[in-house]
């Protein structure tokens, strides 16, 4: 769809969703755009289905928040209602959408997970049967990978309405993407910050994705909020992500960076696959370059998939447990 073109000195509309965090998120992407592209900036509030859901407490269809946060905004890009979306990331689906552009992914946010606890509690203190909430399927089956004895439970809801499930007594803990609770300004909250090899986060976590339509003279513009080390991470998290999701139900965690070597910046990825109960997992890593970051993926994926990743979701006899691997892809 074609929009008519706007004056380059007319304000760019920055589309968000109205919770605290996704307008603090789309705040943050106006004042770079003010700040680095000279341009006036207005922010337009958009409600999406995963909105709606959450306020009437009805289940997300498919069980899952991915793409149901980002479809209305998308749509009211390409009604030409806003210029600009701004989304976590990691609820972008993998596959493109037509007429959208992802135009940038600015420097990325911490991308770990982050226990917040009574008593200032850490995961290992917490007692045996202990109440973890969590609304993520990747969280729950880490959380019960770790042998801990917890009692992990569903959860709905922002950031302050999980964490009021603890005041509550509903909840001994919960478990929450830290950038989340950062730009919120509520780190203060965190008991502890939960390393990688105890819970992979999921593809994307922490980055935010800056859309527009393909058509407008904002892409090139936008270029300018690039930090190509965060794309190419991501890239790579969602090259894993969408090879396993062609062939595996299961729940996914990667996480992927750019680091300096020898003879160049190296990218490194970990990646894990679990049936929903934690007991079966395929965890495997891989090595490269950043220029061939979605190959990275795309290939540590597609062993997943050869190593019994694809059988994790399903019902019956799943796949192996063996140790974590690592290849160059």
């Amino acid at each position: 769809m074609t929009t008519s073109p706007r004056p380059h000195t007319a304000p760019v509309r920055v589309g968000t969703r109205r919770s605290l965090l996704a307008t603090t998120q789309a705040g943050h992407v106006a004042q770079m755009i003010r700040e680095q592209l000279g341009r006036e900036t207005v922010m337009v509030e958009v409600t999406t289905d995963g909105d709606r859901s959450q306020a009437e407490g009805t289940p997300l269809a498919g069980g899952s928040s991915t793409g149901v946060f980002v479809s209305a905004l998308r749509d009211a890009l390409l009604r030409g209602e806003v210029d600009v979306a701004v989304h976590s990331l990691k609820d972008v689906p993998t596959y493109g959408a037509e007429g959208i552009a992802l135009a940038a992914v600015p420097l990325r946010e911490d991308p770990r997970d982050v226990l917040v606890a009574r008593d200032g509690l850490t995961l290992g203190e917490l007692p045996v049967g202990a109440v973890v909430g969590t609304g993520s399927p990747r969280r729950a089956a880490q959380l019960h990978a770790l042998g801990l004895g917890l009692e992990v439970v569903g959860i709905r809801g922002n950031v302050g309405t999980r964490i009021d499930k603890i005041r509550d007594g509903e909840c001994d803990a919960v478990v929450l993407a830290r950038a989340g609770l950062a730009r919120i300004d509520r780190l203060a909250e965190v008991t502890e910050v939960l390393d990688p090899l105890q819970m992979l986060p999921a593809p994307g976590q922490g980055a935010l994705a800056i859309e527009c339509r393909s058509d407008d003279e904002l892409v090139a513009a936008l270029a300018a909020l690039e930090h190509p080390p965060t794309r190419a991470a991501v890239e790579t998290e969602r090259a894993v992500l969408a090879t396993l999701e062609g062939g595996c139900s299961a729940p996914i965690g990667a996480l992927a960076e750019v680091v300096e070597g020898e003879d160049g910046d190296e990218l490194w990825v970990r990646a894990v696959a679990l049936s929903h109960d934690g007991a079966l997992a395929v965890r495997m890593s891989a090595t490269g370059t950043p220029s061939d970051a979605v190959g990275v993926g795309t290939r540590l994926g597609a062993e997943m998939l050869t190593d019994g990743a694809g059988q994790l979701g399903q019902p019956g006899p799943a796949a192996t447990t063996g140790a974590d691997k690592v290849r160059e892809a």
